[in-house]
């Protein structure tokens, strides 16, 4: 089973110094039945306490508070996982009795969050589009399947043409974007097929460059499967999750699972950079910067100026919301 090292640095400098600034953030993988956290750490700097509690969901979240001026903000994660394989789901079920265990599970408390789907005025459009792939005279998982080879194959891979703010309507009117949109656009179909679905973010730990999302947070789908449970499905790569994916939250979409977002007060004027770095040897280097390693197996780097643009670092821009003395 593969043991791999992840740093992740997202950094915050501004022109001028800065005060108040109060953050949440959630970066923190969980032990479960298909990964093992062996080690976690986050550091802030300036130097912060970060306390910390569990949401509706599950996920750890922490907050902290930077009171005196600075001029630069480091989150910094290191974490070692040990990922495990995910087994593929038995399809012998008949179609009949999955959607009859469908049909009363979206009647149940825990599920009713991941089965309304949203308002938007391409629901029509889709619907349609989608009757054929989504019916029940398939099996749930042939469905699940079915319906992320459609996004796959119809929405093309395409960074700064969408923002966190872009609706089911515009990726469907564009369809391009980042795996965010692909996530979101696959769990509508989900949830208009009466499928229970909900978003997950996390990373994705490549082996070369043929993988979609890697360098970066990345984001998928899981899908419940009746007489299975939750089922990982990556419609921005079209595979089932495996042990080259480390699952950090989950919620009803983007929003649920932010990984930083808070206030500050001061000067709007910012540069954000995200670096992730991906290994399966031993991350060295300490420093703040992240540096690539001629032993490292499974290395990927992103840097992200603020000119860049994309879904991540949108919603980060978004929610410090500056607020002048």
């Amino acid at each position: 089973m593969p043991i791999y090292h992840v740093k992740h640095i997202t950094r915050y400098s501004y022109p001028s110094s800065v005060i108040d600034s109060a953050n949440q953030i959630i970066l923190s993988p969980p032990s479960d039945d298909h990964q093992e956290i062996i080690n976690h750490e986050i550091k802030i700097k300036p130097l912060a306490v970060i306390d910390s509690y569990e949401d509706f969901f599950g996920n750890k979240v922490g907050i902290f508070t930077i009171v005196e001026p600075h001029t630069d903000l480091v989150i910094t994660v290191d974490a070692e996982v040990e990922t495990k394989p995910v087994p593929v789901p038995s399809d012998f079920w008949s179609p009949k009795s999955q959607w009859e265990t469908i049909d009363k599970l979206s009647l149940e408390v825990e599920f009713l969050d991941f089965v309304k789907s949203g308002i938007y005025k391409a629901l029509p459009v889709i619907r349609c589009e989608i009757s054929t792939i989504a019916n029940r005279e398939k099996t749930v998982l042939q469905c699940v399947q079915g319906l992320s080879s459609y996004v796959y194959d119809q929405i093309t891979y395409q960074q700064g043409v969408t923002d966190v703010e872009t609706d089911i309507d515009r990726i469907w009117e564009l369809k391009a974007g980042v795996c965010q949109d692909f996530a979101h656009l696959l769990l509508e179909m989900l949830r208009i097929s009466s499928i229970p679905a909900r978003y997950v973010s996390g990373y994705i730990c490549p082996f070369g460059n043929e993988l979609r999302g890697i360098g970066a947070t990345h984001a998928w789908v899981e899908a419940y499967i009746p007489d299975y449970g939750w089922l990982g499905i990556d419609p921005t790569n079209n595979c089932l999750v495996s042990d080259r994916h480390i699952r950090i939250a989950f919620g009803r979409n983007f929003n649920d699972c932010t990984p930083v977002k808070g206030t500050y007060k001061g000067s709007s004027a910012h540069t954000l950079t995200v670096s992730v770095v991906i290994t399966n040897e031993k991350i060295k280097n300490e420093e703040e910067s992240t540096s690539l390693h001629d032993d490292a197996a499974y290395v990927q780097q992103v840097v992200e100026p603020v000119a860049v643009i994309n879904s991540y670092q949108r919603f980060i821009e978004m929610q410090q919301q500056q607020q002048q003395q």
